[in-house]
């Protein structure tokens, strides 16, 4: 018997996405026998207690019958079970400084983590995630913060409506300058973006029309790894060489600067990937890019400027093009940067439902049936040990 405890999310500020809704919850009941599913209590959940009472959800504080518990951010290592399976984003794949503490803790609680951005297909393409959303309100958050500086058009907040449906409603009418946008990335995020830009009747354009045309409509460019980056020595692009190598690089984004008002960046990124531009760019002329929406979100990753994360609360801030310190946004001399780390939540309900289709659709009859190569992969650590896959993160894991 699957018994699935879905844990309250306890990282502040508090996440209140959830990876099943109680529609979802109720077909897993009427679908299968052996799968039962609690819910533990929680104010913030975008779904209520209530909600999953009706759906027939069992709600009670007490999770530690259950023998697979699934959350969406970082458990506090205070409120980690010991021993139990664990499905949540630890965000440590990357030996992420911040998450170290949490690492070590769930092994030596002996906890079995599958972290579901390892979930992925044969050929590394991710299985699940929140990035269409993440996309979707990013994008809209760029296109808002270029509106604010300039005044040259509004609007709303994405938390100023509750469902995609309506936040498509609030674009109808709208006229847009003639600006240039670069979007960058090819995976979910990307996809949430260009839905945007095409709801918005922003026109696409290929990279050589967008470097050497100004155009009297509003127009994007959709930059993915071959139109971002060369190898050093043959000036040519191989996906596989550069996952493999991508320190024997080099990023030409460099180009795209002084024809770009607004950059939306969605591209993966790691230490060893070539940045986008480096800081010394923003002193530049030439430097035209007024608002940045940093959707990957790594701090000085693919783009620099990125100070740190933003706030649903306070999107955009400010950093100065000569000191590189943080400001205030929309002020004379500074770029926009919009770098908030958990955008999919200004979308909750949404965002929860896509995410628990996917959980359903790829992963759950894997988890029911007692496992699978898809699932091994994707598990970092089992019993204390790191899993094979995992090895590497000996030295941050204190083994």
């Amino acid at each position: 018997m699957l018994i699935i405890g879905l844990i309250r999310e306890g990282k502040i500020p508090q996440d209140n996405r959830v990876a099943l809704t109680p529609a979802q919850c109720k077909w897993l009941k009427k679908n299968f026998a052996d799968i039962e599913v609690v819910a533990q209590q929680s104010p913030t959940r975008c779904y209520t207690d209530a909600e999953y009472e009706r759906a027939g959800v069992e709600v009670k504080e007490d999770i530690s019958d259950c023998n697979l518990l699934l959350g969406i951010k970082e458990v506090p290592v205070d409120q980690l079970l010991e021993g139990k399976t664990y499905m949540f984003f630890s965000h440590t794949k990357k030996m992420q400084p911040g998450n170290q503490k949490l690492f070590r803790a769930i092994l030596d609680k002996k906890i079995r983590l599958i972290d579901y951005e390892c979930l992925e297909h044969d050929d590394g393409t991710r299985i699940i995630g929140f990035g269409f959303f993440a996309g979707i309100v990013g994008a809209h958050n760029g296109m808002m913060a270029y509106g604010n500086r300039t005044g040259a058009y509004t609007l709303q907040r994405v938390g100023s409506v509750n469902s995609f449906q309506k936040l498509i409603h609030t674009y109808f009418g709208l006229k847009l300058p003639n600006i240039k946008i670069a979007v960058t990335g090819t995976g979910r995020v990307a996809h949430g973006v260009l839905e945007i830009m095409n709801l918005l009747g922003i026109h696409e354009v290929e990279p050589d029309e967008y470097l050497d045309t100004q155009f009297s409509y509003p127009a994007y460019v959709h930059l993915k790894g071959a139109n971002l980056y060369v190898n050093k020595k043959t000036g040519k692009y191989s996906r596989n060489e550069f996952h493999t190598n991508p320190q024997d690089y080099h990023c030409r984004f460099v180009d795209y600067i002084a024809q770009t008002d607004i950059l939306i960046n969605g591209i993966y990124w790691e230490k060893n990937i070539p940045r986008l531009f480096e800081m010394e760019e923003l002193k530049k002329p030439g430097f035209r890019i007024q608002t940045i929406a940093d959707i990957t979100d790594d701090l000085h990753g693919s783009v620099p400027c990125n100070l740190g994360d933003s706030t649903i609360a306070d999107p955009v801030y400010g950093v100065d093009r000569n000191s590189f310190e943080k400001t205030a946004p929309y002020l004379p001399g500074s770029v926009d940067v919009m770098a908030v780390g958990n955008l999919p939540n200004e979308l909750s309900r949404d965002a929860s439902r896509y995410f628990g289709e996917q959980l359903i659709k790829f992963v759950l009859d894997d988890l029911r049936l007692g496992g699978s190569k898809l699932i091994a992969r994707a598990t970092m650590t089992d019993a204390g040990e790191l899993n094979e896959p995992y090895q590497y993160m000996k030295d941050y894991a204190g083994l």
